[in-house]
């Protein structure tokens, strides 16, 4: 056994119930005086509850899904305007992304309080989208220093979207698997994390308002994303980037419409990664673990669903082929990559 393997620094705190109590003790540790607060329009109400008795400057809610680079630029300078100190971002992976785009031209502390299972807040991969093209990268300075993690706070992500959002961290734990830079200590983390989705997102539909589900999904959630920042990312990751960039698609439901394709794609030439993932679905092949999953929370099906236009595959296809990992499983041509995306877009079963 031989690798290298980098551990990320960052303070998790994970308490249901907790959320105002850790942020402030977070703020206070980095000594911020000037808080700038970005959430959605939709958690304002939540963002005012959380943040009451910190020290807020600015509250900031222009936030869109993809980071467009003139929404980043909007926030940079807002930032600037009120002589910020710290950003406190609250909501999901489109909220924490433009905290990051903040940050990595700012070089400002995030302290993160997701409201999702999207896992932005414990990457450094940032990602912003001009002329429908998007372009993503990894910044030490786009790391939060902080993740402050409350269940109690996904109550009102309703049970489709919490779905979607859990498929999406489940990709996070199969791109981990054979990813640029996978290593044992990913997997690991990556099965463990596949372990706790698959347990606690059925729990979060057949239970909408308990909170022993939404914990154990933060917590495959928190997990799949510490693999996912280390072992770089993968084919599944690849895709869904240009499909959201390229058609503005809804990026958890993207993600869970793609992912049993690339895993199908994956995994014939990956027998170890798939025996590893079957085990941590407890069922006979991956394949069948996740398409049970997905029967089991009603998962979107295709991308047409979703909006994408037909004609837009081939464009799609040569764009992955182009941005595809190295060492990858399986060749990524335009042929075979064409016939995933025409599948997805259907709504197939997986080939």
């Amino acid at each position: 056994m031989r690798f290298d393997h980098d551990t990320l620094p960052q303070r998790v705190r994970f308490a249901s119930g907790a959320a105002a109590e850790n942020l402030a003790a977070e703020v206070a540790a980095l000594g911020a005086r000037r808080v700038m607060v970005i959430a959605a329009t939709t958690e304002q109400e939540l963002a005012h509850r959380i943040t009451d008795g910190l020290p807020v400057v600015h509250r900031h809610d222009d936030v869109v899904m993809h980071v467009p680079v003139e929404m980043a630029e909007r926030a940079r300078a807002e930032a600037a305007a009120h002589g910020t100190d710290v950003l406190v971002s609250i909501g999901g992976g489109s909220t924490t992304g433009l905290a990051k785009a903040v940050a990595l031209t700012t070089g400002l502390p995030i302290v993160a309080v997701p409201t999702t299972y999207a896992g932005s807040e414990a990457t450094p991969v940032w990602g912003l989208t001009q002329d429908s093209r998007k372009t993503t990268g990894t910044d030490p300075r786009v790391l939060p220093r902080a993740v402050v993690y409350d269940a109690s706070l996904t109550l009102t992500l309703p049970a489709g979207l919490s779905a979607a959002s859990g498929l999406n961290a489940l990709a996070h734990c199969v791109d981990s698997m054979w990813a640029p830079r996978t290593d044992p200590i990913n997997q690991a983390l990556a099965a463990e994390g596949v372990r706790a989705l698959r347990t606690g997102l059925p729990l979060v539909v057949k239970e909408p308002d308990g909170l022993q589900g939404r914990e154990q999904a933060l917590y495959g959630a928190y997990l799949a994303a510490v693999a996912f920042a280390s072992a770089g990312s993968g084919l599944h990751h690849k895709i869904c980037h240009v499909l959201g960039g390229m058609f503005d698609l809804p990026h958890a439901q993207t993600h869970a419409v793609v992912l049993p394709h690339v895993l199908a794609f994956n995994g014939p030439q990956a027998p170890e990664a798939e025996r590893r993932l079957a085990a941590a679905f407890d069922a006979p092949t991956a394949n069948e673990g996740l398409a049970r999953l997905r029967a089991h929370l009603n998962a979107p099906r295709s991308l047409r669903e979703l909006g994408m236009p037909e004609e837009g595959v081939a464009a799609a296809a040569e764009a992955v082929v182009a941005a595809a990992p190295a060492g990858n499983p399986r060749a990524v041509t335009l042929e075979t990559i064409s016939g995933l995306l025409q599948a997805a877009w259907e709504g197939t079963e997986p080939r």
